[in-house]
C-alpha cells in the first residue's frame, strides 16, 4: 500500500471513529425525567436548532467571518445562501469548504434551488439553470424529471451544498397565487402529479447525498396573499387534499425535512395563528396524524407574516413549542448577526424555567443529530471515492476538518 493510500485509510478510519463522539449529546442521566443539563451543553443543543443567512460573498467579508466563527463555536446548525452570497462557483465552493472545516458536527449548507424563478445559482455564474416545477410537469415524464434533478443535485453536492429547500409540494389550487402558482413553483393541482414529480426530486437528491425539505406545510397553494409580505389566511380556500403529498412521501420514507409555512389555517388550528407557530398543526397533525418523525424546519422567521405580528421572543418561543426543530433566520430584510446569541439566551432561560421547553429542545436535538448522521456517512463515502492527492477542489473531508472535529469531540467526551 502506498503512503498516500495509507494516509487515506487512516483518514477514513479516524473519521469513522469520530462519528460517535461528534454526535454525543446529553447523558442517559440527563435524558431522564427532563433533568436539567449544563448551560454549556444546553447552548450546544440550542445551536443545532438555528440556521442563518449571512452577508458577503468572499472569505474576507465580515459577514462571512462572523458566521464562520458562529459555526466553529457551535452556535448554528447551518447557513442558507441567497443570491447576495454568490460571486461564482469557485468562491462558493471555497466558502463551503472553510465552513465545514471548522465545525464539530457537519454543517447544514442550504440553498433554495427549486428551478425556474427560485434558484440562487444561475447560468450567469456558470451554473446550469433548472426549469420550474410547472415546466417540468408539463414537458417531462417522471424519468426525465429524475435526470434533470439528478444533475442539479450532483452539481450542488460538488459545490459543498448538502441541503436543498425543495421540492415544493403545494397544490396549484389558486393559479394566481402570487408566491406559488403565478411563478410556476407548483407541479400541479392534482396531488398524484405532485407526488410523482416530488418523488423524482427527492430521490435524485438522495442518490447525490443532498438532503431535501418538502414545503410549505400544511399547504400554501391556495393562498391569495404572500406570507413574505404579511398574513396569508388559507382557511376558506385550503382543502385536505393538500396533505396528500406529505402523507405519500412520509409513507414511502422519502422525507428528510418538512418546512412549516406561515399561513393561517383555522381548519387545523384555532385562531389566527400561523401554522409554523401552531402546536395543533405541527404536533397533532404532522407528528400525530401523519406520523412524521423527521426534522421540521421553519420557513424564514423574518418574513412579515411573523416579524410584523409578534415579538422576536414570542415567535421563537412559540415556534419551538409548536414543534419546529430548526428555526431559519435568512437575515435578508432584517439582518441581525446576533440572532444565534439572542436565541440561545432566550431558550436557555426558558428551558431552565419550563420543563416542556427543555423537553422540546432535547427532542429537536436528537432528530437533528439523526439527520446529520446521513451527512457524516456521505462525507465518509466522499473520502473513499476520491484520491487523496486529487487536484480538484471539490468538497471532501479535509485533514483540517478531522483535526477540528477531534479537538471538539474531546471536549464533548470530557463534559
Amino acid at each position: 500500500m502506498s503512503r498516500k493510500s495509507r494516509s487515506l485509510s487512516i483518514a477514513i478510519a479516524g473519521f469513522g471513529l469520530l462519528l460517535a463522539a461528534m454526535f454525543s449529546g446529553p447523558s442517559k442521566a440527563e435524558e431522564k425525567n427532563n433533568s436539567k443539563v449544563s448551560e454549556q451543553l444546553l447552548r450546544r443543543m440550542i445551536g443545532q436548532m438555528v440556521l442563518v443567512g449571512f452577508s458577503g460573498d468572499s472569505l474576507k467579508d465580515e459577514g462571512y467571518k462572523n458566521v464562520l466563527k458562529q459555526a466553529e463555536n457551535g452556535e448554528i446548525t447551518g447557513v442558507i445562501y441567497l443570491k447576495r452570497n454568490i460571486k461564482n462557483e469557485r468562491t462558493v465552493q471555497s466558502l463551503n469548504n472553510h465552513l465545514q472545516a471548522v465545525v464539530r458536527d457537519p454543517l447544514l449548507i442550504s440553498i433554495d434551488q427549486e428551478g425556474g424563478r427560485i434558484q440562487r445559482l444561475t447560468n450567469a455564474i456558470g451554473f446550469k439553470n433548472t426549469p420550474s416545477a410547472a415546466k417540468v410537469a408539463s414537458t417531462m415524464n417522471e424519468a426525465a424529471a429524475y435526470e434533470v434533478y439528478s444533475e442539479l443535485a450532483g452539481d450542488l453536492a460538488a459545490l459543498g451544498f448538502n441541503l436543498n429547500f425543495g421540492p415544493v409540494v403545494d397544490l396549484n389550487i389558486n393559479p394566481a397565487n402570487p408566491i406559488i402558482g403565478s411563478i410556476g413553483r407548483s407541479y400541479s393541482a392534482d396531488p398524484q402529479e405532485v407526488i410523482k414529480y416530488a418523488t423524482a426530486f427527492v430521490q435524485a437528491h438522495r442518490v447525490n447525498k443532498v438532503l431535501t425539505a418538502l414545503k410549505h406545510f400544511p399547504g400554501h397553494g391556495s393562498s391569495i396573499g404572500d406570507s413574505h409580505k404579511g398574513s396569508a389566511d388559507v382557511t376558506k380556500t385550503w382543502n385536505e387534499a393538500e396533505l396528500d403529498p406529505y402523507k405519500a412521501l412520509i409513507a414511502m420514507g422519502d422525507v428528510d425535512m418538512i418546512m412549516s409555512s406561515h399561513v393561517i389555517n383555522r381548519k387545523l388550528s384555532k385562531g389566527a395563528v400561523p401554522s409554523s407557530l401552531s402546536r395543533a398543526t405541527l404536533t397533532t397533525v404532522l407528528r400525530g396524524n401523519l406520523h412524521f418523525e423527521g426534522v421540521v424546519i421553519s420557513d424564514d422567521m423574518q418574513m412579515d407574516a411573523i416579524a410584523s405580528t409578534r415579538s422576536f421572543e414570542d415567535s421563537v418561543r412559540q415556534a419551538v413549542l409548536a414543534g419546529n426543530d430548526i428555526l431559519v433566520f435568512a437575515n435578508d430584510k432584517h439582518p441581525d448577526p446576533l440572532i444565534p446569541e439572542k436565541i440561545a439566551k432566550l431558550l436557555v432561560k426558558e428551558a431552565n424555567e419550563n420543563d416542556n421547553m427543555l423537553s422540546r429542545i432535547k427532542e429537536s436535538y436528537f432528530r437533528i443529530v439523526a439527520l446529520k448522521k446521513k451527512i457524516a456517512v456521505a462525507a465518509v463515502d466522499t473520502v473513499k471515492t476520491k484520491s487523496i492527492d486529487s487536484k480538484k477542489s471539490e468538497m471532501i473531508v479535509t485533514s483540517a476538518m478531522l483535526e477540528s472535529m477531534s479537538r471538539h469531540s474531546a471536549l464533548t467526551l470530557n463534559e
